[in-house]
């Protein structure tokens, strides 16, 4: 299990891209492939291509910031706070193919929690943009350190990459764990060990 460390940088949200522009760029690929886009089949492609480009980048357009401040609430808890099993797909930013997999995270407050439904959320947002399994993990764990203040945070991704399976090395059911761990998680082995206990531990 890798250990990261330093903290990924900032970038800037987008605008709402423009489908027919989208559509022209996908229509000219398919071209270039040697395809026919007047065909039957790929009549509508262009467009059902440029669709499913939004939707797999829309993290881009999400305010993270108005997401989770809506829902941060003040309570003396402070124990782990763990939500596992988190499903993902995301775009490798390298050869723009699926990467997909389960994210764990857990945080130990300091006065403040966040709705339980906005952490698999923020991973869908990380998730839906162009990326690589290092990065979404750091921008999933220093957001929450950011935005919470807890004692800690912890994030395990395990994922499996098309761009490895599908081609170049052509490495089948060969996952990628990734990890980082902040404050508490990071300084305190039994913190740690706990953590990784619960999650062997079987789902409910």
């Amino acid at each position: 299990m890798s250990r990261i460390k330093s903290k990924p940088p900032k970038r800037v949200d987008a605008a709402e891209p423009d489908p027919a522009r989208l559509e022209t760029h996908f229509r000219d690929i398919l071209t270039e492939l040697g395809e026919d886009p007047k065909r039957e089949g790929l009549q509508k492609t262009p467009a059902r291509v440029a669709k499913a480009w939004q939707e797999l980048t829309s993290g881009y357009r999400v305010d993270i910031d108005a997401m989770i401040n809506e829902a941060l609430f003040t309570e003396c808890y402070d124990e782990m706070v763990l939500v596992r099993d988190i499903t993902f797909y995301s775009v490798c930013e390298h050869h723009m193919l699926p990467f997909f997999g389960r994210a764990h995270v857990a945080y130990l407050p300091d006065q403040k929690i966040v709705g339980l439904s906005k952490i698999p959320k923020l991973v869908e947002i990380y998730a839906r943009r162009l990326q690589v399994q290092e990065r979404l993990t750091l921008e999933i764990a220093y957001t929450l350190q950011e935005k919470l203040k807890p004692r800690g945070v912890a994030v395990v991704l395990e994922a499996r990459h098309l761009c490895m399976e599908m081609r170049g090395a052509e490495s089948h059911l060969s996952p990628t764990t990734t990890s980082c761990m902040l404050g508490v998680f990071k300084q305190d082995a039994r913190t740690r060990k706990e953590f990784l206990e619960l999650l062997k531990s079987k789902p409910v």
